[in-house]
């Protein structure tokens, strides 16, 4: 699966972030979709076994900084949940992750067998809080949403963008903005302020065949119509892509916000370090996209996730999950039910 396709990943309008290498580790997860109808119960050694604590960043490989959380039951949560989730004592959490992951979302962890990332991570601290024992179930894209609908999977956590179409058959509880983000050298003290008109002269690599390809050739075309000049780059891979940032043959790389993190991170002591020079929302100008836990419709559960995902927030846990992955700048609010998504034609 090429890191610049989109028909496979958990967000098929960004590009998929670049793929972790794994090893012999991937060939047993391929291996394993025909074995498991495409699922795997993921190993859940990142689980503490001190009560209410959850470690974010375990087995990460540098991808995050690990913290140890301290995640008390709240029993007035739990006790909003449907009677099958209450009953069975744990929360089936799908990502779809297989064959080979996307970093620092989700990915096989440095033990080789362990599911990583901020969105399990974030699964279990919600677990945490409702009281349930998280397990774990690593899927692909297409099978992720096939487990909800048969019950198998309670909730996905992976990357999953809020849209109407999808409204149409699950239900949402919001917990990460929908960006992507430009990429520049950390010398580089140019920045994207929200406002197409300052890339003008730029030349930016992009993704082909992605959602902020889009967005960018429509900023190309306005700028165009202006007498103004912005060169759009692409390149096979991503190796090919930070040679030409580091050889400033172009000025920046306009990619998913969380791909974005992961190699700032990567990078930061190396003679060619990155950074962040600003976001903009995936779904563009006129919406915010989001991010968001996807249940069943109708089945109960998304309110009592949306309340503890609540509680994390107020209660400092979510911030400091962010900021184990570099993804501070996706923070929301607060989380909410089925807010407005990607329009029909959008998604």
């Amino acid at each position: 699966m090429s890191s610049r396709t989109t028909a496979a990943r958990s967000l098929p309008r960004h590009r998929l972030p670049r793929l972790f290498a794994v090893g012999a580790v991937v060939a047993g997860l391929v291996a394993g979709l025909a074995a498991c109808g495409a699922t795997t119960a993921a190993s859940d050694s990142t689980a503490d076994t001190a009560p209410g604590t959850v470690t974010v960043g375990a087995l990460s490989n540098g991808a995050a900084q690990q913290v140890a959380l301290k995640v008390p039951e709240v029993a007035s949560l739990h006790a909003e949940l449907p009677k099958s989730v209450a009953a069975s004592g744990q929360l089936v959490i799908g990502v779809g992750a297989l064959p080979a992951g996307f970093p620092p979302l989700a990915y096989v962890g440095s033990d080789q067998r362990t599911l990583v990332g901020s969105e399990p991570d974030f699964g279990r601290l919600v677990a945490a809080v409702l009281g349930l024992k998280p397990v774990v179930r690593n899927s692909t894209w297409d099978n992720l949403f096939v487990g909800i609908d048969s019950g198998r999977t309670d909730v996905a956590f992976s990357n999953v963008t809020d849209t109407e179409q999808r409204k149409e058959k699950y239900d949402f509880a919001s917990y990460r903005q929908d960006n992507v983000a430009f990429e520049v050298l950390k010398g580089n003290s140019w920045n994207f302020d929200g406002d197409y008109e300052n890339l003008a002269g730029k030349t930016v690599a992009v993704g082909s065949g992605t959602n902020q390809e889009k967005i960018l050739l429509a900023w190309k075309a306005k700028l165009a119509a202006q007498g103004k000049s912005l060169t759009v780059k692409y390149f096979p891979d991503d190796n090919s892509t930070y040679l030409a940032l580091a050889g400033r043959r172009i000025d920046a790389y306009f990619g998913p916000n969380p791909d974005v993190a992961y190699h700032v991170r990567q990078d930061a002591n190396t003679t060619s370090a990155t950074r962040d020079a600003g976001t903009y929302s995936g779904a563009g100008a006129s919406l915010q996209g989001l991010i968001a836990a996807t249940t069943k419709k109708g089945d109960g559960l998304v309110k009592p996730l949306a309340d503890a995902i609540n509680y994390l927030i107020k209660n400092g846990q979510y911030a400091r999950w962010l900021a184990a992955w570099n993804l501070s700048n996706e923070a929301v609010t607060t989380s909410r039910v089925n807010p407005p998504g990607l329009p029909l034609g959008d998604s």
